[in-house]
């Protein structure tokens, strides 16, 4: 007997790696795997196709998948020049671009207008010490947005039942988010020059691990139920520009 499962998501084992994909039917003869930008797996399979069949196809495939996900961590962004902190460098907030301005004064703060990041200091030709300065304020404005966010977006899942995570904020090189086994919500603190939306994808995903620890297919249709255009901000937060 065939064994039929609607489409949706699944994982299969490749050596020690599990790879994720989803089934997508549709009217069509031939199954298809493509794999996008954003390392996801989509598989195009004809309506009625035997799930066993999708499996092999992928198991069979996989090489091929990590190779694909490979290239495209190769053609990721490249890395920033080192920050000089003087006046005319670019800073992107909120996902506003902004020029910084570094002036003398007898005050140090740093004031947001315009699409002009305004730090006031002491001594301007000490750039460590400005950046330093500008590190503490992007990190500030980070622990205060989150937290707002993270507010807004708890609010949407509160019904669960579940209390919400305790924030922590932290550079972190590989994840934009992640929550502990005893419900601390971390995020890195370069989110703060993404979008809202795209913080508050990130928050949402972490919040459905509230009650879905693993990224099966019942994870995915809660966030489907909180958050229906996800997959559309996880393919901008993949591209997004960060500077």
């Amino acid at each position: 007997m065939k064994r039929l499962v609607p489409g949706g998501f699944h994982h299969i084992r490749y050596g020690t790696t599990s790879i994720e994909f989803e089934v997508v039917y549709s009217a069509r003869k031939t199954l298809a795997i493509s794999v996008f930008p954003d390392r996801a797996v989509m598989v195009k399979a004809p309506e009625g196709a035997p799930f066993a069949h999708i499996e092999e196809t992928v198991q069979r495939r996989a090489g091929w998948i990590l190779k694909q996900r490979r290239t495209f961590e190769a053609l990721d962004r490249p890395v920033s020049p080192p920050r000089e902190y003087v006046s005319g460098e670019a800073y992107r907030f909120l996902g506003r671009q902004m020029r910084l301005k570094v002036v003398e004064s007898s005050v140090e703060r740093i004031t947001r207008s315009r699409g002009t990041l305004t730090v006031e200091t002491r001594s301007p030709a000490q750039r460590l010490s400005v950046g330093r300065q500008i590190e503490d304020w992007f990190t500030a404005q980070a622990e205060r947005v989150f937290a707002e966010r993270l507010k807004v977006c708890y609010a949407r899942v509160a019904h669960w039942g579940l209390p919400m995570p305790a924030l922590s904020v932290r550079a972190m090189k590989a994840r934009w988010g992640s929550l502990t086994p005893k419900g601390t919500l971390t995020l890195n603190r370069k989110l703060i020059q993404a979008p809202t939306e795209l913080i508050d994808y990130v928050i949402l995903h972490e919040l459905c691990h509230l009650r879905e620890l693993n990224h099966k297919p019942a994870f995915f249709a809660l966030l489907d139920q909180v958050l229906p255009p996800w997959r559309e901000y996880r393919q901008r937060l993949n591209i997004y520009d960060f500077i």
